[in-house]
């Protein structure tokens, strides 16, 4: 199978291509350079020339907060919403499989029930997840053959991401503040990678979840496991004799300038539903990721 990935220089659009040369399919990653999403004439004339079975829309605008700002959401809108809808219309017109990675955002994360892969009541909190729905209904309202998987809590080796940010502050501070009422799953794209290539081996389309396995957790559940399998491998400035982290909620910790939901609980037992392995639990793949990267 012949795939396009794009966002290639991102966390999951590395891992994708990476998973698929592993399985043998021919994988061309792509990202702004090669291919810039806001424009039709570029997205029409590198998928044309790739001509491929897939493509894997993993390129966005992510800056939550920074697409809250007055000069940026117009192009924050052209990345997440014009340029999915681009790429679906050049799919379209190839009849080719196409998977978009959309996010949790789209809802209001009220309650505490775990969010329905098929549920419809799409109330976004902030630009970021104003956008991210706008390429859910680009390619729901155009194409037959897609797969539209949500995630949420996303950690890479090839990017930013909370780890990563959570291992460097802990590193300057001896005391941390950490959110503890908003609720969510952690998401390993070396794992989700695996998981998206056996969909997209499929014709099982539709609307997903996809975060790891472990249970439902707050941040500051998440960073009390990252420091603590941090001392397990070793590195001791991340034992609480050194860093006390203090769990406080949303509103003590301040507002920043995207709202963020209080439940990003997703409901993934469609996976298993459709014959699909779920991922590791978030556990094990912190355990993993932390003996992958430098820190």
């Amino acid at each position: 199978m012949k795939v396009l990935v794009t966002g290639v220089k991102g966390q999951l659009g590395h891992d994708c291509v990476n998973e698929l040369t592993k399985r043998n399919h021919e994988a061309i990653g792509v990202d702004i350079e090669e291919m810039d999403i806001t424009d039709l004439n570029s997205v029409n004339r590198v998928i044309k020339e790739v001509n491929p079975d897939a493509v894997i829309h993993c390129a966005a605008w992510t800056a939550v907060d920074a697409a809250e700002d007055e000069d940026k959401k117009e192009k924050v809108q052209l990345v997440n919403g014009k340029g999915t809808e681009n790429i679906a219309a050049v799919c379209k017109e190839l009849n080719c499989k196409l998977m978009y990675i959309s996010t949790d955002y789209v809802f209001d994360g009220q309650g505490t029930e775990p969010w329905q892969p098929d549920c419809k009541d799409y109330k976004p909190l902030n630009v970021y997840g104003e956008t991210k729905l706008d390429g859910e209904l680009a390619v729901s309202g155009s194409l037959d053959k897609y797969f539209i998987v949500r995630i949420a809590w996303v950690f890479g080796k090839n990017g930013k991401n909370f780890i990563k940010t959570m291992l460097n502050v802990g590193k300057t501070h001896d005391k941390l503040n950490v959110v503890n009422d908003q609720i969510g799953t952690p998401t390993y794209t070396f794992d989700l990678a695996r998981l998206l290539i056996d969909m997209i081996e499929t014709e099982k389309y539709g609307y997903y979840h996809a975060t790891n396995e472990g249970g439902y957790i707050s941040w500051y559940d998440f960073t009390k496991e990252i420091f603590r399998q941090a001392v397990a491998q070793g590195r001791q400035e991340y034992s609480e004799d050194r860093l006390t982290v203090t769990p406080v909620t949303t509103a003590e910790y301040g507002e920043s300038k995207a709202k963020r939901p209080f439940n990003s609980r997703l409901d993934k037992s469609k996976l298993v539903e459709n014959g699909f392995k779920p991922l590791p639990t978030w556990q094990d793949a912190v355990e993993r990721y932390l003996k992958e990267i430098e820190y």
